[in-house]
């Protein structure tokens, strides 16, 4: 898959708890864009966040979290992205999803050639 100039950022801003059908969101999310052929999902684990209900959420010892802020980051081709987002609407019943235009300067798979 060539990714050349335009495309498309997609962040998924979620709790580390959040779960749909039995595993965890985030690994949902990266399992789904995998099975769709989207060129690569990373899932970020906060430090600290909160979200639409206030509540602070951290790892600090007097406070620690069970629902930590992850954050599942995908770009590709805007087709590809608007057909992953179609899946979130079923998938992500609590959290923020975010998508912005942007510019791919380079994709390069590991063996030196584009994918």
């Amino acid at each position: 898959m060539i990714i050349d100039g335009g495309a498309k950022a997609l962040a998924v801003y979620i709790g580390e708890s959040d779960h749909w059908h039995g595993r965890p969101l985030y690994a949902a999310i990266v399992e789904k864009a995998r099975e769709m052929g989207l060129a690569g999902a990373t899932v970020t684990r906060g430090l600290m966040g909160f979200g639409a209900n206030s509540r602070i959420h951290t790892t600090g010892i007097l406070r620690l979290s069970e629902d930590l802020p992850v954050v599942v980051q995908v770009i590709d081709r805007a087709d590809r992205i608007d057909l992953l987002l179609a899946q979130l609407h079923e998938m992500v019943d609590e959290g923020l999803v975010v998508t912005w235009d942007v510019k791919v300067e380079r994709y390069v798979h590991s063996s030196g050639k584009e994918p």
